[in-house]
């Protein structure tokens, strides 16, 4: 563990500080001097977004950010283990990758009338009637000028159970005994996309904020509407992107055994979000914990950190590291950006680098290269004292929006 020197608040990072670049270490100062904030912790995947970094966790008295949360509001992952084994697949996965595409809807794509849940088996699963209640509890909608709250809730219909586009993902994977897994990661969808946006501006323009070193780090204050309303409509949009992930698990178990013509045994999943707010304890204080690109790793829970499109992933328990706010990394992290992968990169790089792996490997993928993500072994050899390593994954097929 290292630490930033200087800050008004203490950055703790598991990661040398000297690998971090220059923009990213700006918005962590910048973090740690917000008067509300009482510590940061620094994952080994972190690199600059928009407002905090991508790979850290921001604990804060009595205040919260949305910039510290992420415009994905609950993006996370999702994985099941099958009975399956690598010699249950086909030499060529060529088939089952297109049923997956036919089955889950991607990039910009949802299902047209909405996914069927009586066919999944989910219609019982959940009081949908009221989940779908909640959205018109949802507040600031009409500001989204560009459109109706009418075509935002036909869209988010559309789009529950839809992977989207970017480092989205849906892989099949097989861990060190050969056993086949399941895993995707999706998040809320463009119906947290506005919430989150809607509300970032909404605290930009308060008079507290007018005066912070990066008003897109803006926080609502505890015990104001603003607050209340944030916190609502991010908790109603954390359960639309789990149960997203959901959905999406139970159609590709389905395009799985379309596929592959047999009954195919399921475990129970392992899922987490790791764009979220919690309230926790940490040194007698209660605190606001975001958590954006981070893991949870209280009370040994299980997690899932993924590597870049084709390098494999890991399935973790959680350490329950106080110093690290009880968090572990979300994934290896981007080492450069996308316009800088694009300039970078080829499709024979692409091609090069997930050789053996299903996927994708034309021009509209290359900024998901993986040459363009930090290295996940080295991630993973950083946080040692966060996470155990329960299984490791080796991708075989990899579905992009």
């Amino acid at each position: 563990m290292y630490t930033l020197t200087g800050t008004a608040a203490p950055v703790r990072l598991w990661t040398d500080p000297e690998t971090v670049e220059p923009g990213a270490l700006t918005q962590l100062r910048n973090c740690a001097a917000l008067p509300w904030t009482h510590g940061v912790a620094v994952m080994p995947d972190v690199h600059q977004g928009y407002g905090a970094t991508v790979g850290s966790v921001v604990a804060m008295r009595d205040a919260v950010s949305p910039g510290a949360v992420g415009v994905d509001i609950g993006c996370g992952m999702s994985a099941v283990r099958t009975d399956l084994t690598a010699s249950d697949l086909p030499d060529s996965l060529s088939r089952v990758c297109a049923q997956i595409e036919r089955d889950v809807p991607v990039g910009r794509a949802g299902h047209r009338d909405g996914p069927d849940l009586a066919r999944l088996g989910m219609d019982d699963e959940l009081d949908w009637a009221g989940f779908w209640r909640g959205f018109d509890q949802l507040h600031h909608l009409r500001d989204a000028s560009w459109t109706s709250e009418d075509k935002l809730r036909g869209k988010a219909h559309q789009q529950l159970g839809s992977l989207g586009g970017g480092n989205h993902f849906v892989e099949l994977c097989l861990d060190g005994d050969d056993r086949v897994w399941l895993m995707l990661h999706s998040g809320s969808r463009g119906i947290g996309n506005i919430l989150a946006n809607l509300h970032i501006e909404k605290a930009k323009a308060l008079p507290h904020n007018q005066e912070l070193p990066d008003r897109d780090l803006a926080v609502f204050l505890a015990g104001t509407p603003q607050m209340a309303a944030y916190r609502a409509d991010l908790q109603w949009a954390q359960e639309y992107a789990r149960l997203n992930r959901r959905v999406m698990i139970e159609l590709f178990k389905a395009a799985l055994v379309r596929s592959l013509g047999r009954p195919i045994g399921f475990e129970p999943e392992v899922s987490c979000h790791h764009n979220y707010v919690a309230e926790e304890t940490y040194d007698g204080v209660e605190l606001i914990v975001t958590r954006k690109g981070a893991i949870s790793t209280e009370g040994g829970r299980k997690g899932i950190i993924p590597g870049s499109m084709g390098t494999g992933s890991f399935i973790v328990s959680g350490l329950g590291n106080e110093q690290a706010y009880r968090s572990a990394s979300h994934g290896a992290g981007r080492r450069m950006s996308r316009g800088a992968a694009r300039r970078q990169f080829s499709v024979a790089d692409l091609q090069a680098q997930t050789e053996g792996v299903e996927c994708r490997k034309d021009a509209g993928v290359i900024d998901e290269i993986p040459g363009a993500y930090k290295d996940l072994d080295t991630v993973m050899a950083q946080q040692t004292d966060l996470v155990r390593v329960e299984h490791r994954l080796r991708t075989v097929l990899c579905v992009k929006g």
